[in-house]
């Protein structure tokens, strides 16, 4: 018997991903018999853990989160357009000559979430873009594309969000303000936290001012990182607060799809980790 494909994601800690979860629950939609697990690399040793892992020719693909985006990326012969946008990749393929492929589907993956799951026409918004990191680039890119009226970038160390602002070079449509500018900038009916806070434990104080009347609130992490973002959006008054945990299964979605050439049913795979209590 042959043996089965193999797949992997690589993190920093890496114990509580659920991306091995949903790729075997991918992969049962269509009888594929595939082995993908958890592989914990540090930053040091990310590199040659990844070149060991494709060395064999089973090994397809893997996924990449924190903090290795940018290293995947840096490591990949070959780039799609939105990895090079966002400077990071979560996803590499290994092709048939050997060499690696980096994507980037993190901006895809969070338009689909918020219209195709939770119904939001993006057209005509005026969004908050909190963070100018490898995630924040992602999806600036795909906000925008996806038609938002405005978009602000706020990021701790303006440089970032400068140089983010500038690539995109839509100055009417795209702009930074000040992190300590926040209190006083207006507000915005789409806010995306798309900051490492969470993540790391720390709080981000933002005014409430920022929460439009009908705002929709969106944190790039799950569960306990988001905890204290769709709290505050919440208390100030945001008409929907949602987590990452769908965006985590689209983009999950994304490289399934490119590995395997079959599209999976997201929702089911969604609904039975929220269920679960992810």
């Amino acid at each position: 018997m042959s043996r089965p494909l193999q797949f992997a994601v690589f993190g920093h800690p890496i114990a509580h991903s659920l991306s091995p979860q949903i790729h075997q629950a991918f992969a049962r939609q269509f009888g594929i018999a595939l082995d993908y697990r958890a592989i914990d690399a540090t930053p040091e040793a990310f590199a040659e853990t990844v070149k060991h892992f494709f060395s064999d020719e089973d090994s397809r693909g893997a996924n990449v989160t924190l903090p290795h985006k940018s290293a995947a990326f840096a490591l990949a012969e070959e780039r799609t357009q939105a990895a090079t946008r966002a400077g990071t990749a979560n996803v590499l393929t290994r092709l048939a000559n050997g060499r690696l492929s980096a994507h980037n589907t993190d901006g895809g993956a969070l338009v689909r979430d918020l219209t195709d799951r939770h119904d939001l026409d993006l057209r005509g918004h005026d969004a908050l873009l909190l963070g100018a990191g490898g995630a924040a680039r992602a999806v600036a890119w795909a906000l925008f594309e996806a038609g938002v009226q405005t978009l602000t970038i706020v990021n701790r160390s303006p440089e970032a969000a400068d140089a983010l602002a500038d690539a995109m070079g839509e100055p009417a449509r795209v702009h930074t303000r000040y992190w300590d500018d926040l209190a006083d900038i207006g507000s915005f009916d789409l806010i995306v936290n798309a900051t490492s806070a969470g993540t790391l434990g720390q709080s981000l104080s933002l005014p409430v001012a920022l929460v439009g009347s009908r705002a929709t609130c969106y944190d790039l992490g799950y569960g306990k990182s988001a905890f204290g973002f769709l709290a505050w959006a919440r208390a100030g008054g945001a008409r929907y607060a949602y987590d990452g945990l769908g965006m985590l299964v689209e983009q999950a979605a994304d490289a399934f799809e490119l590995w395997h050439g079959r599209r999976p049913d997201t929702e089911p795979v969604y609904q039975s980790l929220r269920a679960a209590g992810s």
